[in-house]
């Protein structure tokens, strides 16, 4: 049996600050990817809905929320909640329920109303939270991370503050083309050294922001597909969701300490590194056949890493990959051709979804001005909190 499914529909809510439900979010984007498949809601054997906190119970999960608002018709629903990486989990699950035949045709929706400002805790005292205790016992946020592991690039590989300016100044380039992102402006060096300092090194043009939005994905099998009429549908050939190995040597959001590597020795590869190997390995490629990459740029400084953790360059030569303008729209190997969250901002359930979005049109060759020519083969990236990985790998 073939691993590979089929990605008939895609579709987006546009990123901002909009001020109204997820639920409205999602729904607008399952629209749009029920349209771009042409498939009829009733044709929709499962929804799997991607959890927020903030959108979760009392009153929504996310799942049936988003099967009740298109109209109930009996569709086998499941919520997913893996904070950054819920949207990988959530087309992982939709994935499993295709390959083990329970269902033909799956709708995954994931969206945000995130708050204002960076994201903090929820409210309550939870000594046994991880997250609640970075922010309790360190107030480390999410930008004094960014900053640290920025520090560290500084330290062990001689990246400088323009190399992270440059990432954002690429990335908004590409968003500016990009009607679904927040950002639609360019944005030089200067204004990025211009901007605030949130976490020294980096600035607030360094650090992406909160954002509402919404994405989603029409999944089918591929005898489904070609009996729609998709002859040579985008296809997911691999999802990974693994897990951190033991010991984590290195610190990591959310964690405030390292296990001890006294008696075992520590992975050769990193935690990010290793999700994405799972990913290759699972579809039976290398970093050499990749046509793009969507990636988590949660920071400037965090993109380039996310170069050397995919295997696009070695460890320690990221920044130079940037400088040579690999990177960018019309380089070697284009990194978040949609802008990446440097131009869209945070919805957390929704955003691995998202990149998935891209790498579809990206791979149908209907990216517009974005378009990386010859594209295909692309894959994602992200983390999230608690030791969830999320990669996909997507070929035509």
């Amino acid at each position: 049996m073939s691993g590979d499914i089929a990605i008939l529909g895609a579709g987006m809510h546009p990123w901002g600050k909009w001020g109204r439900s997820f639920v409205e979010y999602g729904t607008a984007a399952a629209r749009a990817a029920l349209a771009d498949a042409g498939i009829d809601w009733p044709q929709v054997e499962s929804v799997v809905g991607a959890d927020t906190v903030r959108g979760g119970y009392p009153g929504h999960v996310a799942g049936a929320t988003f099967a009740k608002a298109l109209g109930w018709q009996g569709a086998r629903v499941t919520s997913v909640y893996a904070a950054c990486a819920s949207g990988a989990q959530a087309i992982g699950a939709a994935r499993a329920q295709i390959l083990a035949g329970l269902a033909d045709v799956v709708l995954v929706v994931g969206a945000d109303a995130a708050p204002k400002g960076f994201f903090a805790p929820a409210g309550g005292e939870r000594p046994d939270d991880p997250d609640w205790l970075r922010f309790r016992v360190l107030g480390a946020t999410n930008p004094a991370y960014f900053g640290l592991y920025a520090r560290r690039r500084m330290a062990l590989h001689g990246d400088t503050v323009d190399d992270f300016a440059q990432v954002k100044v690429k990335n908004a380039a590409a968003g500016a083309l990009n009607a679904n992102a927040r950002y639609r402006k360019t944005v030089s060096a200067e204004e990025v050294a211009a901007s605030a300092v949130v976490a020294d090194p980096l600035r607030l043009l360094d650090i992406c922001a909160t954002s509402d939005g919404a994405a989603a994905l029409v999944l089918t099998s591929m005898d489904f597909a070609r009996r729609h009429g998709a002859a040579d549908p985008v296809r997911i050939r691999a999802v990974s969701t693994v897990t951190p190995t033991y010991p984590r040597a290195v610190l990591d959001l959310p964690d405030i300490a390292t296990d001890s590597a006294v008696s075992v020795e520590p992975s050769p590869h990193s935690f990010r590194a290793s999700i994405a190997r799972a990913a290759y390995e699972e579809a039976g490629i290398g970093p050499e056949d990749v046509s793009l990459a969507e990636v988590y740029d949660l920071s400037t400084a965090l993109e380039l890493e996310w170069y050397e953790d995919l295997g696009l360059c070695g460890t320690g030569e990221g920044a130079k990959l940037l400088r040579d303008g690999a990177t960018a729209l019309g380089g070697r190997i284009p990194v978040n051709a949609s802008g990446g969250l440097a131009s869209f901002g945070e919805a957390v359930p929704a955003q691995a979804i998202a990149q998935v979005c891209e790498l579809t049109w990206q791979l149908r060759g209907t990216a517009g001005d974005r378009q990386v020519a010859g594209a295909r083969v692309g894959i994602t990236a992200n983390q999230g909190l608690f030791g969830h990985g999320s990669s996909v790998i997507a070929v035509r």
